[in-house]
């Protein structure tokens, strides 16, 4: 067995921080540059008509289903009212992309077929979020936030 001297163990010491300090400058740099962003601009601004959006949602009765098939690669989409009776949508806006990166965002056009709001969108097997805006035909604003898993 060799001796342990000074310079060995400066170079063992060095190295192991170096590779330590690297892993955290790689990580850190991961973590910033697929940061998908900010909810919204600012979130005091956005608090002071949260209230009443949240209300007039509420008051619409409207719930939301929704589901995805691999094989035809089809989102759908079920808006229901109190009573259980499709919804007539003024506009649909929908952004489907991963929660922690934005570079498979995509915003699928949506038809009416019966009931439902179908759209053709490619997604692969994963967890998937989906930022819905709608409006009701007098305007009322209607939006969620859903997570998708598509298994494959």
């Amino acid at each position: 067995m060799q001796e342990i001297t000074g310079r060995k163990v400066l170079v063992f010491m060095v190295g192991s921080f170096g590779l330590i300090i690297a892993v955290n400058f790689l990580m850190a740099y991961k973590a910033v540059s697929t940061f998908p962003g900010l909810e919204v601009e600012n979130s005091y601004v956005a608090s002071q008509t949260w209230d009443a959006e949240n209300k007039a949602q509420k008051a619409l009765g409207w719930t939301l289903t929704h589901g995805y098939d691999l094989a035809s690669q089809e989102l759908r989409l079920t808006f229901a009212d109190a009573q259980g009776a499709p919804v007539d949508l003024a506009s649909l806006k929908v952004l489907v992309g991963r929660t922690t990166e934005t570079t498979d965002d995509q915003t699928p056009d949506f038809v009416r077929i019966g009931a439902d709001y179908v759209a053709h969108a490619v997604l692969n097997p994963g967890k998937w979020m989906m930022k819905i805006v709608a409006h009701a035909p007098d305007g009322t604003l209607f939006h969620q936030r859903i997570d998708l898993m598509v298994k494959g």
